[in-house]
């Protein structure tokens, strides 16, 4: 899979050349913000990569190499002036920024594996902390380098807006970051700020390995999309790519679904 983006990456034929952005949330090769990043990159974009801590650097790091990453920093948004820090640097290194794509979700395995019913209040706050509030911050850390409007894009899932068995806790913190996408693109839209979700299908990455069933889930949605497949990571990727591009000039508060149609086949997941 990883060959098949990098090739399909050396092909594109949008122009970001001169452009800069911010990607949070690459954890390996197969994390669909990496995809993203390849595209990015291929397109000319000038890249800062995020990784979560240094556990994970020693993974992220060749991938940061590879697209000529300007700017490597450490962001766990649970940790207190983090995510400043990475603006921060930005603003000092570049002095505007014209996209980020934001990549980042998490629950604990109790509250993910459990019902939302016996969810506890502690689980449900740091849940929505990292995985959409983070994405209200980091809009309102771009704003002031946007000065020459932008473009921010998160990542949400089927699950936001139907039942999809075993996603629990997450289906209602999609759900709340899928309506801040809406409020941010309201508020942002007079700064020409463009604030856009890919609610992407089915994809094995790892953190879709913390679902359980994962593997019904993927057979399922082949099955059940009218494509009569699931999509790859290339897919989204060139999905970021488009909604970074001018090419989505006129496009905000947007809900795009990379899913081969999942989301019109009106089933609730078994």
């Amino acid at each position: 899979m990883v060959n098949s983006i990098r090739s399909e990456a050396t092909l594109e034929m949008l122009d970001l050349r001169g452009r800069k952005g911010l990607i949070v949330g690459i954890a390996n090769e197969s994390s669909l913000a990496w995809s993203a990043a390849l595209h990015f990159r291929n397109a000319g974009a000038e890249l800062a990569v995020t990784y979560l801590n240094e556990k994970a650097k020693p993974f992220v790091a060749p991938l940061a190499r590879e697209v000529d990453t300007s700017i490597f920093l450490p962001c766990d948004v649970s940790t207190p002036g983090h995510l400043e820090a990475v603006f921060e640097e930005i603003k000092t290194q570049w002095g505007r920024l014209d996209f980020v794509f934001h990549s980042i979700a998490w629950a604990s395995k109790e509250d993910l594996h459990g019902r939302l019913t016996d969810c506890s209040a502690v689980g449900f706050s740091e849940s929505m902390l990292v995985s959409c509030h983070s994405f209200i911050r980091m809009a309102k850390l771009a704003e002031p380098l946007m000065d020459r409007g932008g473009s921010l894009t998160t990542l949400s899932f089927i699950g936001a807006e139907r039942v999809v068995e075993h996603y629990n806790v997450m289906g209602p913190v999609k759900a709340a970051l899928e309506a801040s996408v809406r409020y941010l693109a309201y508020e942002l839209g007079g700064s020409n700020i463009r604030v856009n979700a890919i609610s992407a299908g089915a994809v094995k990455t790892r953190a879709a390995t913390g679902i359980y069933h994962f593997d019904e889930l993927l057979n399922e949605s082949q099955h059940r999309a009218p494509l009569r497949r699931t999509v790859d990571s290339c897919e989204v990727g060139r999905a970021a790519l488009l909604l970074a591009s001018d090419y989505s000039s006129g496009i905000t508060g947007e809900i795009l679904h990379v899913d081969a149609g999942l989301h019109v086949a009106g089933m609730v997941f078994h």
